[in-house]
């Protein structure tokens, strides 16, 4: 069993998420990618005890958006962080406490600290980042 953070990254668009997979790994996390929300909820499904926190895109192909994967994964762990991005200038104050809100296009040195932070304390994020 490895002592890593693990993240799970859920975005769309194949670019982004390649670059937001490796730049978690050059942090030392383990990253787990899925490229629509019906990934994302079997990837919850079959490991979601080993996913430290989330990244997601709020706006994804198919019936199942960002919002969704956010409700199940919060339903899981209730006090671990979620990171929602999207291009959207409003949230609908949807976000819950304890999660980070990033507008697209971000850059990358906010991934970096973000990830950086995630890694530094596992399962803590929630209680020092909010929206």
């Amino acid at each position: 069993m490895s002592s890593a953070t693990t993240v799970l990254i859920v975005e769309d668009n194949y670019l982004l998420l390649e670059m937001l997979t490796r730049l978690c790994e050059r942090e030392g996390m383990r990253v787990l990618a899925a490229s629509s929300g019906e990934a994302a909820l079997t990837v919850l499904r079959d490991g979601g005890e080993s996913i430290d926190w989330l990244f997601t895109d709020i706006l994804l192909p198919g019936l199942i958006d960002g919002w969704t994967v956010a409700s199940a994964y919060r339903e899981r762990h209730p006090h671990r962080p979620i990171v929602y991005a999207s291009t959207a200038v409003q949230l609908e104050g949807r976000t819950v406490p304890g999660s980070i809100y990033l507008r697209k296009p971000f850059e990358t040195r906010e991934i970096v600290e973000l990830a950086g932070l995630m890694a530094a304390r596992p399962g803590e994020g929630g209680r020092r980042a909010a929206v």
